[in-house]
């Protein structure tokens, strides 16, 4: 099988890219950069197409892009750290994502697959299944739910396949370094304290090749809607603190507590495993 993937240079589409081709895969890789893939280009399974812009291509183009494509994997967002959430580029991510369904299902495609997120859930929930009702607060979280309502719409009615992966809390490989994991590492590797809060908040942690393997799965399988990439397991920001610092000993450069909680983060995030349908 062939699939075509968008952002594949990213955290989570590096990892998609692995999987695909462990499984046999042949790719379409569509990216803005493709020196950032030297290490696939001498593959045969690999077809590296550049875009300036996916989000800003004209219908026309993005049907070139997308000939022959059966299934898509649509992993590519704008998601700068520290600015993702608020950012009107994400308006844009928006607008293209939706042209790239249209133009997917006037080439003839078969199976579409989007990258959302759990933050498009009512967090106050706690316990989210594929079907818990949505409750962005965040543009990217609102950008993401509305992507998945408008497309899975549109390709109900144009007879398209249509599976939307939402992501939980992820870590790993390739991990920006402003981020929980890769800050407690560096702290503890420099023999630093890592300034935590309190560690209470339940969360639903995936390691990213792990996720990478689930988005493949539901790629090359047939659920259809809202499907949770998560663990199914909770477990609080001490206990995976704990854990890294296990690693090194040295629990004792934890400092629970040093940073104040914040009064509008959820206390439990966890997902269900399994589909909307």
């Amino acid at each position: 099988m062939t699939v075509t993937l968008t952002g594949a240079t990213g955290f989570v589409g590096r990892q998609v890219v692995r999987v695909l081709l462990e499984r046999g895969c042949r790719v379409r890789l569509i990216v803005r950069d493709p020196t950032r893939l030297k290490d696939l280009q001498a593959l045969s399974a690999v077809e590296i197409v550049q875009t300036d812009d996916l989000f800003a291509e004209a219908p026309e183009r993005l049907r070139v892009l997308l000939a022959d494509s059966e299934t898509v994997i649509h992993a590519a967002w704008y998601a700068e750290p520290g600015k993702y959430l608020s950012s009107p580029l994400n308006l844009d991510c928006l607008a293209g994502t939706l042209n790239l369904a249209r133009a997917f299902a006037a080439e003839g495609g078969k199976r579409f697959v989007g990258v959302g997120t759990c933050a498009e859930y009512d967090l106050t929930v706690g316990l989210l299944t594929p079907d818990a009702p949505l409750a962005p607060t965040s543009l990217y979280a609102a950008c993401k739910a509305s992507a998945f309502q408008v497309i899975g719409r549109y390709l109900e009615s144009e007879r398209v396949s249509f599976a939307w992966c939402r992501l939980f809390y992820l870590y790993g490989q390739g991990e920006d370094e402003l981020r929980l994991v890769p800050y407690i590492r560096k702290q503890l590797e420099a023999g630093q304290e890592a300034l935590l809060t309190s560690g209470g908040q339940i969360r639903d942690f995936v390691d990213v090749e792990e996720a990478g393997r689930m988005i493949a799965d539901v790629a090359l399988g047939h659920s259809e809607g809202a499907v949770n990439i998560c663990s199914g397991t909770p477990v609080t920001v001490r206990e995976l603190a704990e854990s890294i610092a296990d690693e090194y000993g040295r629990r004792d450069l934890l400092r629970f507590g040093a940073r104040p909680d914040n009064p509008f983060d959820p206390p439990k995030v966890v997902g269900v495993r399994g589909t909307g349908q």
